[in-house]
């Protein structure tokens, strides 16, 4: 959602520029596509948990720890689409913004990246949580 939201501002904000006879910034496919690093994160922990369940004998010697990995990935996969969600909005608000002026491009990056700092937290307190199981 938060790719498909920054890629619409600024195939709009193209346009803009294009109407305006003004240069198309290339950056704004960096926008486009910062939501995507999110998806990183998740992969990540699906490796690891899938590592960790695939491993028969600690799952035998605790048998409802699959129900923990379970919670951590579906509580850590909600958390980081939210935040993917919310950097695509603020990334789609870049974009019209950059198109417009022109200005601003790594004030407006250094934004996306603290929206992206959520997602990195929840996957280092994710991997501290299966870490404890």
């Amino acid at each position: 959602m938060g790719c498909g939201a920054a890629s619409c501002a600024a195939v709009g904000a193209w346009k803009k520029c294009y109407a305006q006879n003004k240069p198309a910034p290339f950056q704004l496919m960096i926008f486009a596509g910062a939501p995507l690093s999110q998806t990183i994160y998740g992969m990540i922990l699906m490796f690891l948990i899938m590592g960790a369940a695939a491993d028969p004998v600690a799952l035998a010697a605790t048998p409802g720890k699959w129900v923990a990995y379970v919670v951590v990935g579906v509580l850590a996969g909600i958390s980081m689409g939210i935040s993917a969600g919310w950097q695509g909005m603020a990334a789609a608000s870049s974009a019209d913004a950059l198109a417009e002026t022109g200005k601003g491009f790594t004030n407006q990056l250094t934004v996306l990246g603290i929206v992206e700092t959520v997602a990195i937290f929840v996957m280092a307190f994710a991997i501290v949580l299966l870490g404890m199981f």
